[in-house]
């Protein structure tokens, strides 16, 4: 599955509203879509800062772990943020309407996306 196929497929999941794929090296947008009124490119070069601080801290505290995903809950959103382990350098961002989706199964959608990217 290449990066768009990604994307789409991730925007089938129940309630949600963008998904992309994002190079945390350098912040860079690989591919993205949806309806959400998310502007992509802002928010993968905010949410590389999130993924990268995160990896600092990991390694600041001497822990040898892998991150499965990063959650941040909002008002009305969910973003999921998940490190792609087979490349690394590379997240999932997925944004989902709360009070349309079901977490847990975003989480799978997230999971079989990850195990199927190429």
């Amino acid at each position: 599955m290449n990066y768009n196929e990604c994307v789409t497929e991730l925007l089938k999941t129940e309630g949600a509203l963008a998904a992309a794929v994002v190079d945390y090296s350098s912040g860079m947008l690989l591919a993205g879509g949806g309806t959400s009124s998310v502007e992509l490119e802002i928010a993968a070069a905010g949410n590389t800062e999130v993924v990268r601080a995160k990896m600092k801290t990991m390694g600041m505290l001497g822990l040898n772990d892998t991150i499965d995903d990063i959650l941040i809950t909002l008002g009305e959103q969910y973003h999921l943020l998940r490190p792609v382990t087979k490349q690394n350098g590379l997240f999932l961002y997925f944004v989902l309407d709360k009070s349309k989706s079901n977490l847990a199964l975003a989480r799978r959608a997230l999971t079989a996306v990850e195990k199927a990217l190429k």
